[in-house]
């Protein structure tokens, strides 16, 4: 099969929610480069009047799940206004295996291109910080994947459900937030910032860095999110998540 072929079936998996075998089953020399072409493909067949670019995820932002992948880098994926949650209700049955983590996103109101930038650069676009919930679903089979397999699955976006609140960039330092993720009441796991890249505005650098091989970056108004602050909790219908960041607030997500 070509690369658009492939690009159709993780769009077609997405669409209707159906687990599909791992793209490396077929095609064991998938390179990272076909895989991130896939993704860009596969993103663009469902871009819509109703459906527009809206910004990047960053993924594998930590050297535990870097090391359980074999990697030594982040990657990322490509987000669409339809990944809003517009409530804080998530339906189970719409995903094949949701899974939903802490992080801090942020917007910007400059564009950035470019490797070799330093924070300052960053932090001079950056517009407001948003607490966020990422829901992630493989489409790939038992949520198990190569790292192109999981490049190419979009690295495996979902949905984002933001803070109604805007924080200043520099309201705190963003490596110290902390945040508890809770399931039905209970603590499950316990996160800093600076579990992403040491500091969330590294991620940031880091995706620029990729992006300029395929000659994009980040434009005005443009969402980022950053990466997992905690480990990502599998959901199910019934199931309360709350990721709570201590003074800066909660965010719940009702799984129905």
């Amino acid at each position: 099969m070509t690369l658009f072929n492939y690009a159709s079936q993780v769009a077609t998996a997405q669409a209707t929610k159906q687990a599909i075998e791992k793209i490396t089953v077929s095609k064991p020399d998938l390179t990272v480069e076909q895989a991130y072409e896939i993704q860009k493909i596969s993103i663009e067949q469902t871009l819509t009047a109703a459906n527009r670019f809206i910004g990047w995820k960053m993924g594998l932002t930590s050297v535990a799940k870097q090391q359980q992948v074999g990697v030594d880098s982040p990657i990322y994926g490509r987000l669409t206004s339809s990944m809003n949650l517009i409530t804080n209700e998530l339906t189970a049955a719409e995903y094949i295996h949701p899974r939903v983590e802490a992080e801090v996103a942020f917007v910007f109101k400059k564009a950035l291109f470019g490797a070799n930038l330093t924070p300052l650069d960053v932090w001079d676009a950056v517009e407001s910080v948003y607490l966020a919930l990422e829901v992630i679903d493989s489409r790939y089979q038992n949520f198990s994947f190569t790292l192109p397999d999981v490049i190419a699955d979009n690295a495996s976006s979902t949905k984002i459900l933001l803070s109604a609140q805007a924080f200043s960039p520099y309201a705190l330092d963003w490596s110290a937030v902390e945040v508890t993720l809770k399931l039905n009441g209970e603590d499950k796991l316990f996160g800093q910032g600076a579990a992403v890249l040491g500091h969330p505005i590294y991620s940031v650098i880091e995706l620029l860095t990729m992006l300029e091989r395929e000659g994009r970056g980040i434009t005005p108004g443009q969402l980022v999110l950053t990466g997992g602050i905690t480990d990502a909790i599998a959901v199910e219908a019934g199931d309360v998540i709350e990721a709570d960041y201590g003074a800066l607030g909660k965010l719940t997500l009702n799984v129905k």
